[in-house]
């Protein structure tokens, strides 16, 4: 089979499990035999740029803004989109904050779910003149419902392809934005939507919240739990490990850093707490600077500095040093999320998750049992939770191995590949 994958990039500048999720599934399609090539959007997806090869970077991140603000920048020539979408400059805008921030711009997404209509629209034309010179999909799968915009000229240019778009926390974008945009972009995703073979939810929860948010016949959405190889990761016992809580994701307020940090002052006022340490990864962007200002001074203050490290290193090897380190994470996502990757990383390598009960957490955690679920996410709580666990070594070593055991036969990336896989073959014998 001859899939397309079509995934907007981080650049590599903070752990993105959407990019991770996508890698993964990619990974294993290779290497169960099927012809799979990523194209990346706006950024490269990783920062050392090892999964490009010779694809360029489309709608790249800088020179489609300057085109959205500035009518002139569209019809610039063509030694200036080269630059403008060259490695080095792209890895700067990656580290910068309008890349990952809805706010502000409202306008670009609803040209760029226009398609055709938009003011991206040579780039598309660029994108699937290219597509047609290299390649001959069976399947095209759309990374979020956010690339729907492309849907209808991608049907129209591959009319034998099935037409696949994958579902996670596309409302975590839109709903940031102002009101007055909101509807508009969830009515536009929905006429786009009509393009789609199927949609392919990331869990029973998110399945919901989209059938809720976009008009989408039930019969077209699918679900398939996100995996990872266990084999990529090493268990280690939690027995082995000194007292490390630890902290996976974009350091930002939506995904509740400062909650965490917040828990750890607050765990810290325990004399029996006073060896625990906090290790915090999953790199940031511009937009979360005064947060992290923020919080080193508060840290500071309490005299606890010390004893938070900064793990830098979260790509590959860097990332499986991290989980070494650590006994148990939380990743306390203000408003939940469709699945969250680092919860079967985490799980993978033996360390119990602490998380929400918000979105997908309950679900994952509760089909796993390698973690354990607070109610109100306060960094109260949520220090109470660590402590009673801490504190209970036996607990923590049930859940260390009844995780591990869960990925290897829940959420194993090529049980989920099949499955995937499955989806596509139905849809092609309908097609």
């Amino acid at each position: 089979m001859n899939i397309l994958q079509i995934i907007p990039g981080s650049g590599g500048s903070f752990y993105c499990g959407n990019c991770l999720r996508d890698d993964k599934f990619h990974l294993a399609m290779k290497k169960q035999g099927h012809e799979v090539t990523k194209i990346p959007m706006y950024l490269p997806l990783f920062s050392d740029e090892h999964d490009l090869n010779d694809i360029p970077v489309f709608y790249g991140a800088i020179s489609i803004y300057l085109k959205q603000l500035y009518p002139v920048f569209r019809h610039a020539p063509a030694w200036l989109d080269r630059l403008l979408n060259s490695g080095p400059m792209l890895k700067l805008a990656a580290s910068m904050a309008g890349s990952t921030n809805a706010k502000g711009l409202e306008e670009m997404t609803v040209s760029m779910l226009m398609g055709e209509e938009g003011k991206q629209k040579e780039e598309l034309n660029r994108m699937v003149s290219w597509m047609a010179e290299y390649l001959t999909p069976d399947v095209i799968h759309l990374s979020n419902a956010l690339l729907l915009g492309l849907a209808p000229k991608l049907k129209k240019e591959f009319p034998n392809a099935i037409l696949v778009c994958s579902l996670q926390d596309e409302d975590v974008w839109v709903d940031a934005m102002k009101d007055s945009f909101r509807d508009k972009i969830w009515a536009l995703m929905s006429t786009k939507a009509e393009y789609l073979d199927a949609f392919i939810a990331v869990s029973d929860f998110y399945a919901g919240v989209s059938l809720e948010k976009m008009n989408i016949p039930k019969e077209k959405v699918f679900i398939n739990h996100l995996g990872v190889d266990p084999d990529e990761y090493k268990f280690a016992k939690p027995e082995s490990k000194a007292q490390n809580i630890g902290y996976i994701s974009r350091m930002c307020e939506g995904n509740g850093f400062d909650i965490i940090v917040d828990a750890f002052i607050e765990l810290k006022k325990d004399t029996a707490c006073q060896d625990v340490k906090l290790i915090v990864t999953g790199g940031s962007t511009g937009d979360d600077k005064p947060l992290l200002k923020q919080v080193r001074q508060k840290l500071k203050e309490e005299r606890l500095l010390e004893q938070v490290e900064f793990h830098e290193d979260f790509n590959g090897e860097g990332r499986h040093k991290f989980f070494k380190k650590v006994k148990l994470i939380s990743v306390p996502v203000r408003n939940g999320e469709a699945f969250g990757l680092y919860l079967l990383e985490s799980m993978a390598s033996g360390v119990p998750v602490v998380q929400p009960n918000l979105g997908a957490f309950a679900e994952i955690i509760n089909k796993s049992k390698g973690g354990i679920i607070y109610e109100n996410n306060t960094a109260e709580e949520l220090a109470v939770t660590f402590k009673k666990l801490l504190n209970n070594e036996n607990k923590i070593q049930e859940l260390s191995v009844t995780g591990r055991k869960a990925v290897e036969k829940e959420f194993n990336i090529y049980t989920k590949t099949d499955h995937l896989i499955h989806i596509y073959k139905q849809l092609m014998e309908k097609n």
